[in-house]
């Protein structure tokens, strides 16, 4: 693994972020950058997960699987952009943030859309990492 660092901060002049999250992340040494295409709540089988909960936990799982993919973990991640078609399935995609970062706090966007590619997804979820 390459020697770098990744500074996350909340600069003063800036509001207070509202939830789990910095404003900036400054990365140094990094010679690897990993690109991660929205993930959703699809199987690896390729069926769709149904139920939001059940749906959003395979996303964050698919999430996880491409980081380990190239041998990252999620602590890497310096950001993350998060797609929701909902505002009451934000509670299930913090429980799942929290659960695949646990301390960590990548810099992060968050949308509600219309829809997504498939009208049964409720969240897609992209994510950049460093090595």
């Amino acid at each position: 693994m390459s020697n770098f660092r990744i500074r996350f901060s909340n600069p003063s002049g800036v509001h207070t972020p509202g939830a789990r999250y910095r404003h900036a992340a400054l990365t140094e040494g990094a010679t690897q950058r990993l690109i991660v295409s929205g993930q959703i709540g699809v199987a690896p089988d390729g069926t769709l997960v149904e139920e939001p909960a059940a749906q959003i936990r395979q996303a964050a799982d698919n999430l996880a699987a491409v980081l380990a993919a190239h041998d990252m973990a999620p602590w890497q991640v310096a950001k993350i952009t998060v797609l929701l078609t909902d505002r009451a399935h934000l509670p299930l995609w913090r429980a799942e943030r929290d659960r695949l970062f646990g301390e960590h706090l990548p810099c992060s966007t968050l949308m509600f859309v219309a829809g997504l590619a498939d009208p049964r997804l409720v969240l897609e979820v992209e994510a950049e990492a460093l090595a």
